[in-house]
């Protein structure tokens, strides 16, 4: 399943598409999460975790991260340990690793490098 989340001003759409792997749900995002494609990127990881033990989010291509992208990760996160399911996060690239770093949340979420490490988990 593909969304393609796009505001209306001239900022790039985020595309979030999901697929299954070995019982994970995998998540892929690209583009940017803020203000204007936060609601719905909550909304697509809140409605996958509702289908699957293990939630993995592919971050390998989001350019940008404000903080209502990370409180919608938060809030994912919540729901997640709620239900006694699993959040990983995955392919942060330099950008988004330091935002979780300057908010200390690289201590809260469980992080891994590449895909194949986040299904190891």
């Amino acid at each position: 399943m593909t969304h393609l989340l796009d505001d209306k001003r001239d900022a790039t759409p985020m595309k979030i598409s999901t697929r299954e792997l070995n019982g994970t749900t995998i998540v892929d995002v690209t583009g940017e999460i803020d203000m204007s494609t936060s609601p719905g990127f909550r909304t697509a990881l809140l409605e996958s975790l509702k289908k699957t033990p293990r939630l993995a989010v592919n971050l390998t291509n989001v350019r940008y991260v404000d903080s209502s992208g990370i409180a919608s990760l938060v809030e994912v996160l919540k729901a997640a340990r709620i239900s006694d399911k699993r959040l990983v996060l995955f392919g942060l690239n330099e950008p988004v690793q330091e935002v979780l770093q300057l908010t200390r949340l690289t201590k809260i979420f469980e992080i891994r490098k590449t895909e194949k490490e986040a299904l190891e988990v």
